[in-house]
């Protein structure tokens, strides 16, 4: 016997996990990004991260051919950010402030909503159903202290921190 999708869905939405924005860079240099809260710390030594990203996602390709990936970890108030990455539309990042990480490796930073980032290098890339999980080894980040973290369950977002 299998659980039905609808049923594994409302599962997963009762556990909170943060809002996120990742992002990566295609051979052409052109932005990609998605909203995810399927996002863990995996090591601390080396420090790692793991995204799990549908393999129908645009963004997928841009991490396999960039081989790196950056986390935004949005901030209070950027709720219609996550929701727009949520979309399949190719306009993201048309009009949208972000900036390049230092070590020019992964994705856009985005400049006006986030609360900490992870710029990240690809150590691990492992298929798991329809989806891949993509493990990176982070490189450089950033936190700001100053801005609550936006976090989301059972489909809405809420302040995991003042």
């Amino acid at each position: 016997m299998t659980i039905s999708q609808a049923d594994f869905k409302a599962i997963m939405a009762s556990a909170a996990g943060p809002a996120t924005v990742v992002t990566a860079m295609t051979g052409a240099g052109q932005p990609r990004g998605l909203t995810m809260s399927a996002v863990c710390s995996v090591s601390l030594e080396p420090p790692l991260i793991l995204v799990c990203v549908d393999r129908g996602s645009a963004t997928l390709g841009a991490i396999r051919e960039s081989g790196s990936f950056t986390v935004n970890y949005l901030r209070r108030g950027s709720e219609q950010v996550a929701l727009e990455f949520a979309t399949k539309s190719a306009d993201k990042f048309v009009g949208r402030a972000w900036e390049p990480a230092a070590s020019g490796l992964g994705g856009p930073i985005l400049a006006d909503c986030n609360a900490a980032h992870a710029v990240c290098v690809v150590t691990d890339l492992i298929d798991a159903g329809d989806h891949v999980i993509a493990v990176g080894q982070v490189r450089e980040g950033g936190v700001r202290e100053d801005h609550a973290v936006l976090a989301y369950a059972r489909r809405q977002f809420f302040a995991a921190s003042a």
